[in-house]
C-alpha cells in the first residue's frame, strides 16, 4: 500500500456510519501511538454526532506527554459498547490489552510487522510514524486543526528521534512543514520532550548504564536493569524509555539490547544501525521495525534472557550484514 492507494473512502464512509468510536493506543505507550490516537480524537471529537473516546490499558502513562491536547481524558476501560475501535501504531491485537472480539477496526500503523488483524488496515511501513499515516489519511476527511497538529507533530518528531533516522526523507519534512502550517506547536513539543525528565529516569539510567557489557568485538552491546532496581529509584516503564539509545550510540556498537525485568516478565528493547532486528523480536513474539524491535521473555530471567538473545543474534546472522 502507498499514500496514493489509502482506503480514503472506505475510512470516511465507515467513520460516518458510526455512532460511537474507540480510539486506542498500544500498551506501554510512546509518543507516536499516544500522539496519533490524540491527534485522531482532536479531529473526531469535533463532529457532533459522534461519541468519542481515547483509552489505554496502561496502568502510567509517560508524564512528559501531559501537554498534549486532551491527554488528560485518556481513559483505562472501554466505556462504549460495540463501538468502532481505531487502533494507533499497534503491529498486533493483544497489544492494544483488550477483548476486541467482534468489534470493527480501523487499524492505522507503519510497523512493517503489523499482522493486519482490522476491518480495514492502513498500513504504510515506509512511513516514519503512524501519526504521518493517520495525518495523510485523516487530512483527506477532515481539516487538521492545530491541536491535532500538534499531537501528530509531537509523535513523528519522537519516532523519528528528532529526524535523525534512515526513515527521515523529503516526504517527512513535507509532513512536518505541513502540520506546523496546520498550527503545531514546534517550540512546546521540544521543550516537554527535552526539558521534562524525572529524576528517577536519571537514576535509572544510572544503574543500566552500569550493566553496560560489550560482545562479539564491540559490535553487541546489552543493558538491564532488575524489577528492584527500577523500584528502588522510583521509576516507571515511561522512564526506561530511550536507556537503549544510549547503547547503540557508541561507535562499535551495531546492535543494542536493553533488558527491563518486570512484574509480566522481561521485557526487550533493539536498535541497530542497519541490521535487521525486528527478525529477533519476530523469533520471540514481537515486532517492531528494522532498526528498532522489542518483545517480551516470561520464562527465563535476565541473564538467561540476554543470554538467549545474544545467541539469537548469532543463529540469525546479524553481524554478517543480514
Amino acid at each position: 500500500m502507498n499514500s496514493t492507494s489509502l482506503p480514503f473512502a472506505e475510512v470516511k464512509a465507515t467513520l460516518e456510519g458510526a455512532s460511537a468510536i474507540t480510539i486506542l493506543s498500544h500498551l506501554n505507550p510512546d509518543a507516536d501511538t499516544l500522539g496519533t490516537a490524540l491527534g485522531i480524537y482532536a479531529l473526531l471529537s469535533k463532529e457532533k454526532h459522534l461519541k468519542v473516546e481515547v483509552v489505554n490499558a496502561s496502568p502510567q502513562l509517560p508524564l512528559h506527554l501531559d501537554f498534549l491536547p486532551n491527554y488528560a481524558k485518556i481513559k483505562q476501560k472501554i466505556e462504549f459498547g460495540q463501538s468502532l475501535i481505531i487502533s494507533c501504531d499497534c503491529g498486533s491485537k493483544d497489544r492494544l490489552g483488550f477483548d476486541l472480539s467482534g468489534r470493527e477496526i480501523i487499524n492505522i500503523d507503519h510497523h512493517q510487522s503489523n499482522t493486519h488483524y482490522g476491518s480495514i488496515n492502513v498500513i504504510l511501513s515506509e512511513y516514519a510514524s503512524a501519526s504521518q499515516v493517520a495525518f495523510v489519511l485523516m487530512r483527506e476527511i477532515y481539516p487538521i486543526t492545530a491541536d491535532a497538529a500538534t499531537c501528530f507533530y509531537a509523535a513523528l518528531l519522537s519516532d523519528t528521534r528528532y529526524f535523525t533516522t534512515s526513515s527521515v526523507n523529503e516526504e517527512v519534512f513535507s509532513t512536518a512543514k505541513l502540520l506546523l502550517e496546520a498550527g503545531a506547536n514546534a517550540h512546546e513539543v521540544a521543550y516537554h520532550f527535552t526539558q521534562r525528565r524525572s529524576l528517577s529516569a536519571f537514576r535509572i539510567l544510572q544503574k543500566a548504564l552500569a550493566s553496560l557489557s560489550l560482545h562479539h568485538d564491540a559490535r553487541v552491546a546489552t543493558l538491564w536493569v532488575t524489577q528492584e532496581e527500577i523500584i528502588a529509584a522510583g521509576a516507571t516503564v515511561p522512564d526506561l524509555e530511550g536507556i537503549v539509545d544510549y547503547a547503540s550510540s557508541l561507535a562499535t556498537v551495531e546492535v543494542a539490547v536493553f533488558a527491563m525485568e518486570l512484574q509480566g516478565g522481561i521485557r526487550i528493547s533493539m536498535r541497530s544501525k542497519k541490521a535487521d532486528v525486528s527478525v529477533v523480536a519476530l523469533a520471540f513474539g514481537g515486532g517492531g521495525h528494522k532498526v528498532a524491535a522489542g518483545f517480551t521473555l516470561t520464562q527465563c530471567g535476565l541473564q538467561e534472557s540476554i543470554d538467549t538473545i545474544l545467541s539469537k543474534i548469532e543463529e540469525l546472522g546479524l553481524l554478517n550484514g543480514k
